[in-house]
């Protein structure tokens, strides 16, 4: 990203710089990011749709996810389509302003994220480790405020422009370590099968969250390159959130079970 001045010397526009300047890989950039956007967009909607509609997904863990989708798909449009444009229209300035509220919306989403993946890492914890406390411990007012602390939160974080993403991975992987050590305590075959099962979504969504994340800031400086900034980048922004719904999804016999009801009944 490159700055651009007025006479005065104040910064009015900001160059946008990265991706490619060949026309023909432009029109080809587009159409994948298109297409990543638009299962992005279907894959989030319809989960937040689908738990919305299923009673049976009335439950702490799938209103979490419900608010992960919601969260995923806001941070995924507050970048994609500004890269769409700048590929499409071939106009790489952006106004200070834009960028700023682009930058807010983004860091604000993106924050949220850690603390849902955070809350519904607790969520995890409670019903493997204390099954037998879990609905007097996870009860209606914890995950309410949970979510509502999410956001509040980090957007109070993304108002001062602070986008530290590593506050909340020490407590998720916390939480992991007395699921696994609770499991591997577990004497029997079924019981093994069913935590893990419970965790698997759930853990898969946290360690290709945050395995970009370490990898983008933690790597050598003698490997360090700008393209590999960008892969890194556009694999943060745009298809994480692709990616989410479709583990949740996937993996989850329940959300199956609610998508074919709908599919049946529609």
């Amino acid at each position: 990203m490159a700055l651009m001045k007025n006479g005065t010397g104040k910064v009015t526009l900001f160059l946008l710089l990265g991706l490619t300047d060949d026309p023909g890989l432009q029109l080809s950039l587009f159409i994948t990011f298109l297409l990543i956007y638009i299962i992005t967009l279907v894959g989030n909607l319809g989960m937040i749709l689908l738990i919305l509609l299923d009673a049976r997904l009335h439950t702490p863990m799938y209103i979490f996810l419900g608010n992960l989708s919601l969260v995923d798909f806001c941070y995924s449009s507050a970048v994609t389509p500004t890269v769409m444009t700048e590929l499409l229209v071939g106009d790489k300035t952006i106004s200070y302003n834009n960028c700023a509220a682009q930058m807010f919306f983004f860091v604000g989403f993106a924050t949220a994220e850690n603390y849902l993946l955070a809350s519904m890492a607790y969520d995890r914890y409670v019903a493997v480790c204390k099954p037998l406390h879990y609905t007097s411990t996870m009860t209606k007012s914890v995950y309410t405020w949970l979510i509502i602390g999410s956001y509040v939160i980090s957007f109070m974080t993304a108002s001062i422009h602070i986008a530290d993403i590593f506050t909340l991975s020490f407590f998720i992987w916390t939480s992991y370590m007395f699921i696994f050590v609770t499991i591997l305590k577990m004497h029997s075959a079924a019981g093994h099968r069913k935590a893990l099962s419970t965790c698997a979504s759930h853990f898969t969504a946290v360690s290709i969250f945050y395995g970009t994340v370490i990898f983008m800031y933690l790597q050598p400086s003698a490997n360090h390159t700008m393209d590999t900034d960008q892969v890194a980048s556009v694999f943060y922004t745009t298809v994480i959130p692709m990616i989410n719904p479709l583990v949740y999804s996937l993996r989850n016999k329940e959300v199956k079970n609610a998508f074919l009801k709908s599919i049946l009944h529609s």
